[in-house]
């Protein structure tokens, strides 16, 4: 298990730096050209852990992909061209490969076993097996198919209107996948709105897609047509730099070419009702995509109430938002949040426990958690427990804290953000 140890920032940060890929999106820009007719390329592919268990998986699959760092290239031969795989499909860390592959495989006609790693294994599946079950699929697994490891056979399956509990992306583009091939018109109906770059994606490789309010539906019977794919940055990665930039004193940072989709840009709101000095300029589209430039400075924060619609749109960063919020004059109150239970980690005990340790002020709630601002943080010997957002939300706390941070299990941060401690030392120099 590897450490890293993070020091306080005397001079601030600044500079510019391009934001890695984002995750999101480069996953479904393989799996949409590995199900498309002909060849797909994807610029701004992020080569993180996660998005490699993707390609690895749908190689498995019968799939030639060619990946240099940030290019990719699938020959797609349409929903036909999956094979069975003779190997079992191993999805590392990656929920977003694991439930959206379900949906895929769901309607193949061949039998597949999904597992992961000691993360996945713990994180619900039923959510999304439950109803790829009632659109025909079977499927088996650990506690009735709500755990990896998980048996798929497909075939062939039907239309369904399914009414999620959650406002989970990864469920709605599971059935939506799944949809696709079965007869009638799948509808999912969320209570928040999801992230929709399954739809915006889908739409650009030639899919008809609709849209009413909270529901999204497709017909099934249509193919992908491949297409030439411009990933912008990530803004869950650009958070930890935007939250740095606001607290580290003495900072300007320039983050290019970051996506603004607006079921994702929660952040950017959470900022500006801060009362962070933050620009956005240059928005334009990249591939479906709104993507622009942001540049953050050390900012005068003040807390604030974060729940309801909000929380969907920027569930990836509360753990670095509470960071953000120790450094806020008053209290800032995270609620709404429940899914933060059964992400990499229960976020919700990790971001509190870590945080104390580094002298936050921090409570957790059954829903969320209540930070009181300002704190002096110190150095502690912390733990990311595997989880990526907390390795990473940690680090940017030690860069205004008295004293070193450890982060014990640094490499987790890898899945996401391979490049993340060079940035950093690129804006100190």
């Amino acid at each position: 298990m590897a450490k890293v140890s993070v020091n306080q920032v005397m001079n601030g940060l600044n500079g510019t730096i391009r934001i890695p890929g984002d995750k999101s999106i480069s996953h479904r820009a393989v799996m949409f050209g590995a199900i498309a007719n002909g060849n797909t390329t994807v610029e701004g592919f992020l080569p993180g852990e996660d998005c490699l268990s993707t390609i690895s998986c749908f190689r498995k699959l019968g799939v030639a992909i060619e990946q240099e760092n940030e290019k990719v290239t699938i020959e797609g031969n349409g929903w036909e061209g999956l094979e069975e795989p003779s190997e079992i499909l191993d999805v590392g860390n990656s929920g977003t490969t694991t439930r959206l592959m379900l949906g895929i495989l769901a309607t193949r006609p061949f039998h597949s076993v999904v597992i992961g790693d000691d993360s996945i294994a713990k994180r619900p599946m039923a959510r999304v097996t439950s109803p790829l079950r009632e659109m025909g699929s079977t499927i088996d697994g650990r506690d009735d198919g709500n755990f990896t490891p998980l048996s798929i056979r497909g075939g062939t399956t039907k239309a369904i209107q399914f009414q999620s509990k959650v406002a989970s992306a990864q469920v709605k583009s599971a059935i939506l996948l799944a949809g696709l091939q079965s007869d009638g018109v799948t509808s999912v109906n969320e209570p928040a709105l999801s992230r929709d770059h399954t739809e915006r994606m889908l739409e650009a490789f030639g899919v008809e897609v609709q849209r009413d309010g909270l529901t999204v539906s497709v017909e099934g019977g249509q193919s992908l047509q491949a297409q030439h794919i411009i990933v912008p940055g990530d803004i869950s990665s650009a958070a930890f730099f935007l939250v740095a930039g606001a607290i580290v004193p003495n900072s300007q940072i320039t983050l290019h070419g970051v996506g603004m989709n607006p079921t994702r840009s929660g952040i950017i709101d959470v900022l500006q009702q801060m009362g962070a000095e933050l620009t956005i300029e240059n928005e334009r589209n990249a591939g479906g995509e709104p993507v622009a430039d942001l540049t953050i400075s050390t900012s005068k924060l003040k807390g604030i109430d974060i729940g309801g619609p909000l929380i969907p749109r920027l569930i990836d960063e509360i753990p670095v938002i509470a960071v953000l919020a120790t450094q806020a004059q008053g209290k800032t109150v995270i609620r709404d949040a429940e899914e933060l239970k059964v992400k990499e980690t229960n976020r919700i005990d990790t971001v509190v426990s870590e945080l104390t340790k580094a002298g936050a002020k921090i409570t957790a709630t059954e829903d969320g958690m209540v930070i009181e601002g300002q704190a002096a943080l110190h150095g502690a010997h912390v733990n990311s427990y595997g989880d990526h957002r907390i390795g990473m939300a940690m680090a940017v706390a030690g860069l205004i804290a008295q004293g070193t941070m450890i982060i014990e299990r640094s490499e987790a941060i890898a899945v996401s953000y391979p490049t993340f401690f060079e940035h950093i030392q690129q804006l100190q120099r």
